[in-house]
């Protein structure tokens, strides 16, 4: 059948021809390809064509993603080609056409089955020059060079486009090998100019020339590395061979054994052994560029580290314990009792848990019984809670791990790590183990009271398995992901105050409290312990200096006030320093410091010789507060003047506080005819309770009866006592509450120079912590009622009753 061309106009010699709308590329004259179609429509047309004269046009749709295009969707110039050979596969039909003629698309109409359309031919524009010439050239050395870059084309095409075609078909047999978009493409297609045809192929060969450049640049760096590691490998390999054929080994697996000897060895149990050799037969089939391998070698060398074997320790001697205890600490008589009796239960219970050699030979099998429950010294700073740990190790003859948890927010610094993070390690108790290598070390954590918590988590409850008797036989490290047991250590706490301790925690520990030391036991702990520490840590020689001890004693009364030793430490050390001065500019003579020339050392006195007042005020109270340094004094102030009977608190008071002023208040109102004074006294007064020290929070019922009787003081006007200090909680009706801290509030007032000291009745067992140097020195009165504590401590008899005549 004869083509129409775009000469011809007369209707009658026009046809239509199958038209198939193909999605994706471009269908180019002189050229040919395999094409799969899908689309109903379009396996109707191909088969059409091929059931009548093979000749069929196809065109580009402008998206790819439409199913079924319409004519608005086709552009207007395809390709008449020729349908040589179809099969059929799976639904769907596989064609092998050849590209004839472009043409381009008059009219198209809907068949029955598929698109129809009448076409015009348009004629190559081509014209002999020199710039076609050199464009084919330059095109086909292009085509070349792509292809030696890796371009995929046919053999035989590409064999006949080099040998020489004409410059229209080159230009499209090269544009059909292109990997470029269908609008490019089609662009090549509608241009008739065979130079503008030549020139557009040339720009798009070029582009993918450049692709093709880099692609093969990525992929020879990438072979280079392969191959560097495929000759590692290969030599490594032969390496291995040689070494044994010489009857040696290399340095790796020299190293997989010795670790696995270390690992049977560790006296793990079955289950964590189990795992270790697991990880390390994973570290042995691993590359060492592996950068996994380096994890699982720090890990091994972790697990092997960790103390896993039972130590037998040696018998508990209970003497040894006290006479060490005894030497390295004066005072403290209950916590050493205390502990002595802990001492006591664990020796009974490590003779209870002594294996016997016939019945279990290897010892890391046997559970022991629970140890006794965990130790938590409560003090302030400085009364020796972290040296009685020291000497409880050195009693038992233990390893001794201290760990500081000021501070901590971190949940991972208590059980470590997850393996997968980079720089990932142990919590702090399994490196503390790691640092004892046995599995029955003392085991202190001090501070416990200072940990935080954050969107990190809660440390505190991480402790709970550690601390707990009944968990810690099996404790989950993150970072060891195996049970370690913690059954044997000792772990003993610290703390300088409670409140902070969550109860769950705190439920978990035994409370030994540290109460703070008189003079004369800071008198014997200076003499015995701080002289020689100071003076070596000061280069000196005892035969250099020599610190009396009235000295000390004006030390510890004039330049300290604390409960503990650190700042009487700190204060003799700076004595220390001026005599080392001395010493270093060249005098030889032994220095003497003495009760007369210690200012000369220390300065001028930073205490008073009392805190007492000096002599009997009105409407001023002594009271008794306990603080985390220890005990310590506080006055009430009382102020009345005219007003509306507001009652104004000052001194940054806590709300407990607030409300036992206001009790006192309510007292006193209750009580205005037994304090003869007026009925309605309050109605043009107003109270002012101010507590001194006000940038110092105060809080606490213990100030109830000091409130109470400093407004009766101020109304009634009667002075009270200056040697008289007093604590206790009041009640509405008048009863003196017991309160706690009685031997820290006592040592403090005993230290201030109170001769006479007014305690709730139902504190009076308390008296039996009061060291007796104290109590020889103080009064103690002990009351159950208001109305004793006025009589006791006004200057005055308390106001008689009014008269019934004065009253009316």
């Amino acid at each position: 059948m004869a083509i129409i061309l775009t000469k011809s106009d007369n209707p009658k010699e026009r046809r239509f021809y199958p038209l198939v709308p193909i999605r994706y590329g471009v269908i180019f004259p002189h050229t040919e390809s395999i094409i799969q179609f899908g689309r109903p429509q379009s396996v109707a047309g191909v088969q059409n064509s091929f059931d009548s004269d093979k000749k069929i046009v196809f065109v580009a749709q402008k998206n790819s993603k439409d199913t079924d295009p319409e004519v608005e969707d086709l552009y207007t110039v395809g390709t008449l080609a020729d349908i040589d050979r179809t099969l059929k596969t799976n639904g769907e039909l596989n064609a092998f056409v050849k590209g004839l003629k472009r043409v381009r698309i008059e009219s198209i109409k809907k068949g029955p089955a598929h698109l129809e359309a009448t076409i015009t031919e348009i004629l190559d524009i081509e014209e002999e020059s020199a710039e076609i010439k050199a464009l084919v050239k330059h095109i086909t050395a292009e085509f070349k060079k792509a292809v030696n870059l890796g371009k995929a084309v046919d053999v035989m095409n590409f064999m006949r486009l080099v040998s020489g075609v004409e410059a229209a078909e080159l230009a499209d047999q090269i544009a059909n090998t292109l990997d470029s978009p269908t609008d490019k493409k089609q662009k090549i297609l509608e241009t008739s100019q065979v130079r503008e045809r030549l020139q557009l192929v040339s720009d798009l060969l070029s582009e993918e020339i450049k692709i093709l450049e880099i692609e093969r640049n990525i992929a020879s760096k990438t072979q280079k590395k392969f191959d560097k590691s495929m000759r590692d490998t290969v030599l490594r390999e032969r390496l291995k061979t040689i070494q044994k054929e010489l009857g040696e080994e290399d340095q790796e697996e020299q190293e997989i054994h010795r670790l696995k000897k270390q690992i049977k060895a560790a006296g793990m149990s079955r289950d964590v052994e189990k795992k270790a050799l697991k990880e390390l037969d994973r570290l042995d089939k691993m590359s060492p560029h592996n950068p996994e391998a380096a994890y699982i070698r720090t890990w091994l060398d972790t697990i092997i580290e960790v103390p896993w074997k039972i130590v037998l320790q040696k018998p508990v001697s209970i003497k040894k314990a006290a006479k060490i205890l005894d030497a390295d600490h004066y005072g403290l008589e209950e916590v050493k009792e205390r502990i002595i009796e802990y001492l006591a239960v664990l020796k009974l219970k490590s003779a209870q848990d002594q294996p016997s050699a016939k019945n279990d030979r290897r010892s890391r099998l046997h559970k022991p019984s629970a140890l006794p429950t965990i130790l938590c010294f409560v003090g302030a700073p400085g009364v020796g809670k972290t040296s009685i740990g020291r000497s409880i190790a050195a009693a038992l003859s233990r390893k001794f791990v201290k760990v500081s948890l000021g501070g901590i927010r971190d949940e991972a610094e208590i059980r470590g790590h997850r393996r997968t993070y980079v720089g990932a390690m142990p919590g702090r108790i399994i490196q503390g183990m790691r640092t004892a290598g046995t599995t029955n070390t003392v085991f202190m954590l001090d501070e416990i009271d200072k940990i935080g918590n954050d969107y990190r988590g809660d440390p505190s409850a991480a402790l709970l398995e550690a601390l707990d008797p009944e968990q810690n036989v099996e404790f989950s490290d993150h970072y060891l992901e195996v049970p370690y047991d913690l059954s044997r250590v000792i772990f003993i706490t610290t703390a300088n105050t409670l409140d902070t301790i969550p109860p769950a925690l705190r439920d978990r520990l035994e409370i030994i409290r540290f109460s703070g030391y008189t003079v004369l036991e800071k008198l014997h702990i200076a003499k015995n312990h701080l002289l020689p520490k100071t003076t070596d840590h000061n280069g000196l020689k005892p035969s250099q200096v020599d610190l009396t001890d009235p000295a000390i004693q004006i030390i510890i009364q004039r330049y300290t006030r604390e409960a503990g030793v650190r700042s009487l430490e700190r204060e003799i050390s700076k004595v220390f320093r001026k005599i080392a001065r001395r010493l270093a500019e060249g005098r030889k003579s032994k220095s003497r410091v003495t009760a007369n020339n210690l200012q000369t050392y220390l300065g001028p006195y930073t205490f008073a010789e009392t805190l007492a007042e000096k002599k009997d005020e009105v409407g001023l109270a002594t009271g008794m507060a306990w603080t985390q340094s220890g005990g310590d004094i506080l006055f009430v102030e009382v102020a009345v003047m005219p007003g509306k009977g507001r009652l104004i608190l000052t001194g940054q008071l806590g709300a407990v506080m607030k409300e036992s002023a206001q009790a006192a208040l309510s007292y006193v109102k209750s009580r205005w005819d037994q304090l003869n004074l007026k009925k309605s006294f309050d109605a043009q007064l107003d109270f002012h309770i101010h507590v001194p020290e006000g940038a110092v929070p105060k809080d606490g019922p213990s100030a109830g009866i000091t409130m109470t009787t400093a407004l009766v003081s101020a109304l009634t006007k009667i002075p009270i006592r200056r040697q008289v200090a007093m604590t206790g909680e009041v009640t509405l009706r008048g009863r003196v509450m017991e309160i706690g801290g009685v031997k820290e509030k006592v040592i403090a007032a005993h230290r201030a120079g109170i001769t006479t000291i007014i305690l709730p009745a139902d504190n009076k067992k308390d008296l039996v912590k009061v060291p007796d140097e104290v109590t020889r020195d103080v009064t103690f009165k002990f009351v159950s009622h208001m109305d004793q504590v006025l009589k006791l401590a006004l200057a005055s008899p308390k106001p008689n009753p009014p008269s019934r005549k004065t009253e009316s």
